[in-house]
C-alpha cells in the first residue's frame, strides 16, 4: 500500500487483499484495488476475466458467459474491502444480504470487470455499499450489498 494522506487515494496490492480477504483460489474474486478514497466511501476493484477461469467449463460451454453470482460476489469483495478499511481492521466483512440485483450485461472471456462499490452505511457492526461491475464503460451488474463485520475466530 502506499503511504497516502486520508484524502490521497489508496492502491491495494494482492498481498493486502490476501491479509484482509478470507477468500483463496478459486473464490478470490478481485485481482487487485485500483482507487480507495475513505473520504468519499468509494473503492474500485478490477477482475481479469479470462477463458481459464474453472466456471466457463460449465456455464455455457461454447458461448461462455461469466456467472451473475460471481459476479456479485466479485462486487461483495471489493465492497468488504471498503467496509474493512473503513469500519475495523481486525474483523472480517461477512455477506449479510443483496438488494435490488439487476444483470444488466452479460460477461465473457476477455473482459475486465472494473468493481465500484460506493459506501451508503458504516458502523462497527457492518456496513452497506451500493456497488456496480463495469465492463467498457457499461453497467453489468449492479445491486446494494449488506455487510456485517466478524471476529475472524467466529468463522
Amino acid at each position: 500500500m502506499s503511504n497516502a494522506t486520508s484524502t490521497s487515494p489508496i492502491v491495494i496490492c494482492m498481498k493486502e487483499i490476501l491479509d484482509i480477504l478470507p477468500h483463496r483460489y478459486p473464490f478470490l474474486l478481485v485481482d487487485r484495488i485500483i482507487y480507495l478514497n475513505l473520504e468519499e466511501n468509494l473503492i474500485i476493484g478490477q477482475k481479469n476475466v479470462t477463458v481459464n477461469e474453472q466456471f466457463f467449463q460449465g456455464h455455457f460451454p461454447g458461448v461462455p458467459i461469466m456467472p451473475g453470482v460471481l459476479i456479485l460476489e466479485a462486487l461483495a469483495q471489493a465492497g468488504g474491502v471498503l467496509v474493512h478499511k473503513k469500519c475495523h481492521t481486525k474483523k472480517i466483512a461477512v455477506l449479510l444480504n443483496i438488494k435490488n440485483a439487476k444483470f444488466r450485461k452479460p460477461v465473457i472471456p476477455g473482459d475486465v470487470l472494473m468493481l465500484h462499490a460506493t459506501g451508503l452505511y458504516m458502523s462497527n457492526k457492518g456496513g452497506r455499499v451500493m456497488a456496480k461491475a463495469i465492463v467498457n464503460d457499461q453497467i453489468a451488474v449492479e445491486a446494494e450489498i449488506g455487510f456485517a463485520l466478524v471476529d475472524k475466530e467466529q468463522l
